[in-house]
């Protein structure tokens, strides 16, 4: 639907940039022209910001998720610089789930911005929990990868298997009801 399109039904022109909202006037009916109360456009003001639709729960979680993860790749650049895995065997097993743990809560927020995104900036029931399953699949299989590769296990085939086995459960764990 073009802007002439929609000023011909009496809607906004901005009409489906908040799905699920529909802009009324004082008449009840839908508001016509750049007072039409719509956040995008060019009538937006430079200071607008768009992160106000995102609630602050979902930001501080997003922030929480990131803050642990940097404190986790902090753990990762202290125990990759101190210790040897060649010398101390148990050290290796310690980066690998230092790092899978550092990958998978850095990759939580990023699944579900991309869920939100997608979702055109709603947060729907199960988006967090959605994200955070997705996240502990890459943890798990980034330290299976890392310890594969410090006992010389490491195969390609064995790699493709893994992560066909992690998208199989995925889907059928993500199917939507």
């Amino acid at each position: 639907m073009t802007a002439d399109d929609a000023a011909g039904a009496g809607l906004d022109a901005s009409f489906g940039s908040r799905p699920g909202w529909l802009d009324l006037g004082r008449d009840g009916g839908p508001r016509i022209g750049p007072d039409s109360g719509s956040d995008r456009g060019p009538d937006r003001g430079p200071d607008t910001l768009d992160s106000f639709v995102m609630e602050a729960r979902d930001r501080l979680t997003n922030l929480g998720f990131f803050a642990g993860a940097g404190v986790v790749w902090i753990l990762v650049a202290l125990v990759l610089t101190t210790r040897d895995p060649r010398i101390d065997a148990a050290a290796g097993f310690v980066g690998a789930f230092l790092i899978g743990l550092a990958i998978g809560l850095t990759v939580i927020p990023l699944f579900w911005l991309a869920m939100f995104a997608r979702h055109r900036r709603i947060a729907y029931r199960g988006d967090w929990t959605r994200a955070v399953r997705r996240g502990g699949w890459v943890a798990v299989v980034t330290t299976v990868f890392v310890i594969l590769r410090l006992q010389g296990a490491f195969v390609p085939a064995l790699a493709l298997f893994i992560l066909a086995l992690v998208i199989l459960a995925e889907a059928v764990l993500s199917v939507e009801r």
